[in-house]
């Protein structure tokens, strides 16, 4: 006998299923319902949190060869503060002498704190379904559900946040590629969609707010819960761009454009994509 959860998600895929078939107007209205009344019941009992408790389990394990926990990495609040901390990120870190996003961070501290070579550190960024976990993406999934109910605080007062706004800005509206795509192609109009998702218009605040404070996200069409830098990395991919290279400094240079254009909103990750 299938659970009363149960039932709520198959009558949801049914309710997409039909909406697809419906004529255009009416399916796009019909779509949307139904895909958010999916997301409702799914989020009874995130999946994400599977990855939170596992992040939060890791972030005091002695871990590398140094046996050092994540109590003594800095994500800008102090050593091992998360409370609030994802919401404030990228920033400036004078011991790294760069701007870093969450990801990048914790890889800094991972080879800096923990005694991991970068290559160890990054070796699986992202996960492959049930084979094979990322710790990355647990860990971030941790810090981020540690600013749930935190306002978006991203600062451009220091001139090397800035500059990577600024540079993430250009970035957003670069066409290139086989196809002159751009990040603006696809997040730059309203009422735009690919299949089941709708596609925020990044360029107004409201867009990028309800976009930014969702991630990291569990994908249910994938089984995993992702990073932003997955999210950059795919929205890449689509472009037919080459690979993004993962914490490289365009990467940080998005992210704090996007990050920053959310500030002001409530941080009420991580959320759930289809």
């Amino acid at each position: 006998m299938p659970s009363i959860r149960s039932l709520r998600l198959i009558t949801g895929a049914v309710a997409i299923g039909a909406a697809l078939l419906a004529g255009p107007v009416v399916a796009q209205t019909t779509l949307e319902n139904a895909s958010a009344k999916y997301r409702q019941d799914l989020a009874e009992g995130n999946p994400a949190d599977l990855w939170v408790a596992r992040g939060q389990e890791m972030w005091t394990q002695p871990r590398g060869p140094k046996k050092v926990s994540f109590e003594s990495c800095d994500l800008g609040q102090g050593p091992g503060v998360v409370k609030g901390a994802y919401a404030t990120l990228p920033r400036y870190f004078p011991d790294a002498g760069r701007v870093m996003d969450l990801e990048t961070r914790l890889v800094w501290c991972m080879v800096n704190q923990q005694g991991y070579t970068h290559a160890e550190a990054t070796k699986l960024t992202f996960g492959n379904g049930s084979r094979h976990r990322s710790d990355l993406e647990a860990l971030t999934a941790y810090v981020a559900k540690e600013s749930d109910g935190v306002k978006m605080n991203v600062s451009l007062a220091d001139p090397h946040v800035k500059e990577m706004y600024d540079i993430g800005k250009k970035a957003f509206f670069y066409h290139a590629g086989t196809h002159d795509f751009a990040c603006a192609t696809c997040h730059a109009s309203d009422d735009l969609r690919i299949r089941l998702q709708y596609l925020p218009n990044l360029t107004k605040p409201a867009g990028a707010q309800k976009a930014y404070t969702t991630w990291p996200a569990y994908r249910v069409a994938q089984g995993e819960t992702r990073s932003f830098q997955w999210r950059l990395h795919d929205c890449f991919r689509q472009q037919r761009f080459p690979d993004l290279i993962y914490g490289s400094d365009l990467s940080i240079a998005l992210t704090t454009y996007l990050a920053a254009s959310a500030n002001g909103a409530v941080y009420v990750g991580p959320g759930i994509k289809l």
